[in-house]
C-alpha cells in the first residue's frame, strides 16, 4: 500500500494481481469522516432554525397561513407578557446560577481538599440521576398549600406561625423554581468544577502555601484564575438550560401567579400550543435563540481573555 500526500492511494492485494483504485485525496479524508456527523448536526439544528424564521414571517393559526412580515416582531416589542416573561426568565436563571455556582464550587473544593468527603463524591450526584419531571412533582408536593412538607418544617422550627401559601406569593414562587432547580442541577456544575480541580497543577498551589499564602488568597487569586475557562464553560452550558426551563413551569406552578413564573419558554408553548399562534411563537423562539447566543458568546469571551491575561 503507497500513500502519496499530493496523489490518489493505490490498494492492492499482496499476492496476485494489483489492482489499482482511485480513492479520495488523504488531504480530504478527514474531512469526509467528519461529514455524516456535520451533517446530522446541521440536520437538526440549521432546518429548525430556518424553519422557525420562514414561520415567524406569517400568521400561522386554523391551518392557514398569511404572509406579514416584520408584524409578530413588532408585536413582540409592545407585549408586555413577553417581556415580563423574560424577565422572570433573567431573574430565575440568575439567582439559580448564582447559588448553584456558589455551592457546587464549595461542594468542589470540600472533595478536592478531603479524601473522607471524596469516598462519598458519587452521593453528590443522586439528584440529578432523576428526570425532571419527577422532581417537579416531587417539589410541588413539598411546597403545597396545605399538606406541605416545608410549611411544618417551618412551623415547628418557629420560623413561621402559619401555613405559607408558596405558590400564590410572587416572591415565593420564584423561590420554589430556585430551589427546585439548585437541588437538581447543582451536582451537574460540581463535576465539572471537581474536573477543572483535579486538572490543575498542584504545585503551583502547594508554592503558595510554602509561601505563607491563605487559603481564601490562594483560592481567589490562584484557583479561580486558573479555573476561568472551566466556569465559563460551566455557565454557559448551566445558563442555556435555565433559559429554556419548562418542566418545572409547567407542572409546579403553570406560569402562575399572574405569570410570574412564566419563563420565556413556556410563553413560546402557551402561544404556539395552547393559543394555536404559531408564527407568533416563532418569532419569540428566534429573539430569544439571538438574545442567547449573544449572551453565550459574551461570557466565553470575557472569561477565556481574561484566563489568559
Amino acid at each position: 500500500m503507497s500513500i502519496d500526500a499530493d496523489s490518489t492511494v493505490a490498494v492492492g492485494p499482496v499476492s496476485g494481481r494489483r489492482r489499482a483504485v482511485r480513492l479520495v485525496s488523504p488531504r480530504l479524508l478527514p474531512y469526509l469522516l467528519i461529514a455524516p456527523a456535520v451533517i446530522y448536526l446541521l440536520g437538526i439544528t440549521l432546518y429548525p432554525f430556518i424553519y422557525a424564521v420562514r414561520t415567524s414571517l406569517y400568521d400561522v393559526s386554523a391551518g392557514m397561513e398569511f404572509w406579514v412580515g416584520w408584524g409578530n416582531y413588532a408585536r413582540l416589542l409592545t407585549d408586555q407578557t413577553f417581556w415580563q416573561s423574560l424577565l422572570n426568565t433573567v431573574l430565575i436563571a440568575g439567582v439559580s446560577l448564582a447559588v448553584e455556582t456558589t455551592l457546587a464550587m464549595g461542594v468542589a473544593l470540600l472533595v478536592y481538599n478531603d479524601r473522607w468527603v471524596r469516598g462519598w463524591r458519587m452521593l453528590y450526584l443522586a439528584p440529578m440521576l432523576f428526570m425532571p419531571s419527577a422532581v417537579a412533582f416531587m417539589w410541588k408536593l413539598m411546597f403545597f398549600p396545605g399538606t406541605s412538607i416545608i410549611n411544618d418544617l417551618l412551623i415547628h422550627a418557629g420560623l413561621v406561625s402559619d401555613q405559607l401559601n408558596w405558590f400564590g406569593n410572587t416572591v415565593l414562587a420564584r423561590g420554589t423554581m430556585v430551589v427546585a432547580d439548585v437541588w437538581e442541577w447543582t451536582p451537574f456544575l460540581f463535576v465539572i468544577f471537581l474536573a477543572g480541580l483535579q486538572g490543575m497543577d498542584e504545585e503551583i498551589e502547594e508554592a503558595a502555601k510554602l509561601d505563607g499564602a491563605r487559603w481564601y488568597h490562594t483560592f481567589w487569586l490562584i484557583t479561580l484564575p486558573m479555573m476561568r475557562p472551566v466556569l465559563a464553560i460551566a455557565l454557559t452550558l448551566r445558563g442555556i438550560d435555565l433559559v429554556t426551563m419548562f418542566t418545572k413551569v409547567s407542572i409546579m406552578t403553570n406560569g402562575g401567579p399572574a405569570g410570574y413564573t412564566e419563563t420565556v419558554s413556556y410563553f413560546i408553548y402557551r402561544n404556539g400550543f395552547k393559543q394555536f399562534d404559531q408564527g407568533y411563537a416563532a418569532a419569540a423562539s428566534v429573539i430569544v435563540l439571538i438574545f442567547t447566543v449573544i449572551a453565550a458568546m459574551t461570557i466565553i469571551k470575557r472569561f477565556f481573555r481574561t484566563a489568559t491575561l
